[in-house]
């Protein structure tokens, strides 16, 4: 039996370079499934994804998803993609497997937590709202570490530049009186120490986000990290969230493990490998 891929839909396409568009997994003509395909928003058009893929009960396990992702692979490189990602639910360990077997590697999980009572900062810490004359020298900070984490992925440096001012843009329109964003700065015993971005309403987010989180270099390794995620809970919950939600890098691992031991649990895994 032969497994292919048979569009279902038009090819969506934009003015900037995106395309999307749908197909049916079909064996032998017989539909068994689905799968769309898109262009990645962050990278632009040389980045595909792999959006949704499903196959049908009676006709897994044999196979199928694993041919329709190699097609699917060949349809991205076609559109001129140099890379894929895709985006692996906690928990979905067959959709794990199988995209490890395809060469899949991790860039980036995101974590959630449940929140229950505010937590309590540690004695001789406390926070205060970002100041509209502190936000300029914030703002050009957060949009150049923006910058150097996406170049560290691989993207351009004019793309990272043009993605990190247009996200900014949308979630702060009006810097630090923009709506539903908690700007807060952390200090210790009198001293600055560290800032947190926290968006109390962001598309696709059940609750409260962390944009950014920083700790200047000279306090590091003082737990200020810790307190300002402390901080970020606290402002979900006077919100009305009981979630918060974040996202880390793979080789991040002193944030993974920060995560981790205040009780963040994986949600998602988004998984990427080159096309060759």
């Amino acid at each position: 039996m032969t497994t292919t891929l048979r569009p279902a839909g038009p090819e969506e396409r934009h003015d900037d370079g995106r395309r999307a568009r749908p197909y049916d997994i079909c064996v032998n003509s017989r539909r068994v499934g689905g799968i769309r395909l898109t262009t990645d928003a962050r990278f632009g058009p040389t980045a595909g994804r792999i959006a949704e893929l499903t196959v049908e009960e009676p006709d897994r396990h044999r196979g199928r998803a694993t041919v329709a992702a190699l097609a699917a692979e060949e349809v991205l490189r076609g559109w001129g993609c140099r890379q894929i990602e895709v985006t692996v639910p906690a928990g979905a360990e067959a959709a794990a497997r199988l995209a490890a077997a395809l060469g899949y590697t991790e860039r980036s999980r995101t974590m959630s937590k449940p929140l229950d009572g505010p937590p309590r900062l540690p004695a001789d810490s406390g926070d205060r709202a970002l100041s509209e004359a502190e936000y300029p020298a914030w703002r050009d900070a957060a949009l150049a570490e923006y910058v150097r984490t996406q170049r560290g992925q691989g993207m351009p440096r004019a793309r990272a530049e043009e993605v990190s001012a247009a996200s900014h843009r949308a979630l702060l329109p009006d810097g630090v009186d923009t709506p539903d964003q908690a700007l807060r700065v952390l200090t210790h015993r009198g001293t600055d120490v560290g800032s947190i971005w926290v968006a109390l309403r962001m598309p696709d987010q059940p609750g409260g986000y962390v944009v950014d989180v920083r700790v200047d270099p000279a306090h590091r390794g003082h737990g200020h990290g810790r307190t300002l995620m402390l901080v970020a809970e606290r402002e979900s919950l006077a919100a009305g969230h009981t979630t918060l939600g974040l996202n880390v890098y793979a080789d991040n691992a002193p944030a993974l493990g920060l995560y981790t031991s205040l009780g963040y649990r994986p949600t998602g895994y988004l998984l990427w490998k080159p096309v060759l």
